[in-house]
């Protein structure tokens, strides 16, 4: 069967084709591990991660590769401001390689929370520096880069299809800032690859031109040629890298090698927060560990990403991860009830629901389409049949099915305007509002039903 992907590049949908049968090379832009990872970075894990499930369930063997940035992104995203790495690393009074470990260690704890499966290779961008150099060398001599007083510069006027991943004109590039003016640059828009160090910075290696630190955009191009080749399968990344990042590592990769590197590029879209802007100015950078503090799991968050497609914008809100909790338990009890059945069901039956499943994540990612596969076949007639087939599905879900236990009450079906009143109580818990608690208890009563509070979220019983 066919893998469809939207291929940013082409702004289509494509049928994937591999570079090498039955294998596919993935790079993912990772973490710059000055800070905690939030739960809008932890979206775009979540595809990445769901990406190479996908090709695994296809029978693919995945070779990922996902770099951790420990020098030379600076605050801007661009060129100018300060290093985020040697900023965190004054601020906090420890040296780029404490800031560095302590919270790549904290990244790797939370992918794995979220079940995202960790990379067949995770490269330093620090241990790179001379094939970053080696690189810059090159472009240089190719008549791409040239040298200015802070640093090494890539000329976009030099590469004739500058602009083709975000489509932008090159024309307007040139004659506009995207970046602060800096005199010494031919064009405005021209990007760093190497910059020239100042004395006191605390990130430093000894190149051609002094000593200095690499640009940002030239470490990815450095660590995904070493590990995945001159021309590898699909470059991943958050829709925010596109008119920047992924533009400036098209156009130096291409200009170095001289040819195509890249054969499909794809974007997971922003994840907003209560319909507006997540950042840190505005206290709603939330972690895995905000989460956890609030009775969530990270299953319960993993559930609420998988039901928005990936190029689709996430509206993040505590109403949507109480809903996402209650629709997940209420999921594992159906299956539980499953699971412990002694009724067979019709393998043709079977099949044809993982026929659509199939058919769901292979056109590019559907996971809210397979998950629509799944709420349907939990409810057929209980069967140990159905619940193996959604332990199928759940090698590209990862909602962790396997490890399903009795639920704490039976099964009850409670109409919807309960249930919403029954989440509405866990909130007025959470804030210690104890009359509106009390208040919607009593109502969930006069419906019918007992409401009792649990480790992980609350029961209904019928009265």
């Amino acid at each position: 069967m066919d893998i469809r992907l939207y291929n940013t590049l082409s702004r289509s949908k494509e049928v994937f084709v591999p570079i090498k049968q039955g294998k596919v090379g993935v790079y993912s832009c990772g973490p710059t591990v000055y800070n905690y990872a939030h739960i809008g970075n932890l979206r775009t894990y979540v595809f990445m991660d769901i990406l190479r499930r996908i090709f695994e369930y296809n029978g693919y063997k995945v070779k990922s590769v996902m770099n951790i940035t420990d020098v030379g992104h600076l605050l801007s995203d661009a060129d100018d401001g300060d290093d985020k790495m040697a900023k965190a690393a004054k601020e906090q009074n420890k040296t780029p390689e404490e800031i560095a470990e302590y919270y790549s260690s904290v990244f790797f704890k939370d992918i794995a929370r979220l079940n995202i499966k960790r990379p067949t290779i995770t490269p330093k961008a620090t241990d790179h520096i001379q094939e970053m150099i080696n690189i810059v060398v090159d472009l240089i001599e190719k008549g791409y880069g040239y040298e200015t007083d802070d640093g090494i510069y890539f000329d976009i006027s030099k590469f004739e299809n500058y602009g083709k991943l975000s489509h932008m004109n090159l024309e307007d590039q040139l004659a506009g800032a995207r970046v602060n003016v800096n005199t010494g640059k031919r064009h405005p828009a021209d990007f760093a690859i190497w910059k020239k160090a100042e004395p006191n910075h605390i990130m430093q290696w000894q190149s051609p031109w002094g000593m200095g630190y690499p640009g940002w955009h030239i470490e990815c191009t450095a660590m995904s040629n070493k590990y995945l080749g001159n021309l590898f399968d699909i470059h991943t990344g958050g829709i925010d890298h596109v008119p920047i990042h992924h533009e400036n590592e098209i156009a130096q990769a291409e200009a170095w090698l001289g040819q195509k590197a890249v054969n499909y590029w794809m974007h997971s879209e922003f994840m907003l927060v209560d319909g507006g802007k997540m950042s840190k100015s505005l206290g709603n950078t939330w972690t895995v560990e905000n989460l956890v503090e609030r009775g969530y799991t990270p299953m319960e968050f993993r559930y609420l990403c998988l039901n928005t497609q990936y190029r689709q914008k996430l509206n993040f809100t505590w109403a949507s991860m109480d809903g996402a909790r209650t629709s997940y338990q209420r999921l594992c009890k159906h299956l539980y009830e499953h699971k412990v059945s002694d009724v067979a069901t019709d393998k043709a039956v079977i099949d044809k629901y993982l026929d659509e499943f199939h058919q769901a994540i292979n056109d590019d990612l559907n996971v809210p389409m397979a998950m629509g596969v799944l709420h349907k076949i939990v409810k057929l007639p209980l069967s140990k049949d159905v619940y193996n087939a959604v332990l199928q599905m759940d090698k590209v879900f990862a909602l962790d099915f396997d490890k399903i236990t009795p639920p704490a009450q039976p099964m009850v079906e409670a109409p919807q305007e309960v249930l919403d009143m029954a989440t509405a109580r866990q909130q007025a818990r959470k804030d210690k509002n104890w009359a509106e608690s009390d208040r919607l208890r009593d109502e969930i009563a006069k419906a019918g039903f007992k409401i009792k509070d649990t480790a992980n979220g609350f029961e209904l019983e019928k009265l």
